[in-house]
């Protein structure tokens, strides 16, 4: 080994909330820290940087300060890593498998897991760590199962399970599961469905909405419902109303009272990448909450679209 100079790795995920809630604080970053700190004191290591990752999963190795640490490791900013465990640097065999067997040994860098006894300075380790790393991924992928299970049970009991909810909707204060009408969007939800019934195009509304002042969904769950929302379709400069925001909402059997969710669905437990599902396995449940449209106004305004698709289709064909 080049020297003693140590960096605690912390992380804290969704996995062990229950855990901390529970009055286990031994997951806590704030424990972690502490036992980290006391390990490399006994020991004579030097501590010259602390990474901390709260709410992140050791599936993935796009966590912030991991990045980070990974980043300084190249730049010969220390000579160890310490962490509670193996599972809190990773819980990805395959990460396991390249950093701590493959890019770690060729920087020079060692990992300690206190814990569990994990050490890359001990070849004789090497079998027990990968055992670890085995029984780690085995761990996310059945508590992945479980997690999907839940979800969808509580989907199909009519449950919604969002982190925004639609445009013209807010969180009953009282049951964070269930949709109640906010009066202001709902009215603006109300008159796009009445422009276009008007016949207005969904590009004109967006256009007269815009020219009014009218806040976007984004701005307005982030200025006015005081939401931490992001929208990956929107830049931060998109303030006018689009077609496509019109079009969604024109579309959307919230407003007539029913949930539909379970539309995307993660390639898989080691994957944030998600995939649309096709729509006989949404998980659709009628009447779950207060309407803002009647289903005669919906079911008109699908023909409509229909209507104008068709006829687009038959000028496109002479």
């Amino acid at each position: 080994m080049k020297g003693n100079r140590a960096v605690l790795y912390l992380r804290l995920s969704k996995e062990d909330v229950d855990k901390v809630n529970k009055g286990d604080d031994s997951a806590s970053i704030i424990n972690q820290r502490l036992l980290l700190t006391d390990y490399a004191l006994a020991h004579d290591f030097k501590i010259v940087n602390v990474y901390s990752d709260d709410d992140e999963s050791g599936l993935y190795d796009n966590r912030p300060e991991f990045e980070k640490m990974m980043f300084d490791a190249k730049l010969d900013a220390f000579d160890i890593i310490i962490a509670k465990t193996q599972s809190r640097f990773s819980r990805n065999m395959e990460h396991v498998e390249r950093y701590l067997h493959h890019d770690l040994p060729n920087l020079g860098i060692r990992f300690i897991g206190v814990v569990d006894g994990v050490d890359t300075d001990n070849e004789d380790n090497k079998k027990c760590r990968q055992i670890h790393g085995l029984v780690n991924e085995w761990y996310c992928e059945d508590l992945s199962k479980n997690v999907r299970s839940a979800f969808r049970a509580k989907m199909k009991n009519g449950e919604f399970l969002g982190s925004s909810c639609p445009y013209g909707y807010k969180k009953d204060p009282e049951n964070h599961n269930h949709l109640v009408i906010d009066p202001y969007a709902a009215n603006i939800v109300r008159r796009i469905y009445s422009l276009y019934l008007s016949g207005y195009g969904k590009a004109k509304i967006g256009s007269i909405l815009s020219s009014e002042g009218v806040l976007i969904p984004t701005f307005y769950k982030r200025m006015v419902l005081g939401v931490n929302y992001y929208n990956c379709n929107a830049l931060e400069t998109t303030k006018n109303w689009s077609y496509q925001t019109i079009h969604t909402i024109l579309n959307n059997e919230a407003y007539i009272g029913n949930l539909v969710q379970n539309k995307m669905n993660t390639l898989s437990y080691k994957d944030k990448k998600k995939k649309m599902l096709p729509r006989e396995q949404w998980i659709v449940v009628e009447n779950t909450h207060e309407p803002i449209i009647e289903p005669e106004v919906y079911g008109m305004v699908q023909n409509l679209q229909k209507a104008r698709t068709r006829s687009v289709g038959s000028m496109e064909g002479k």
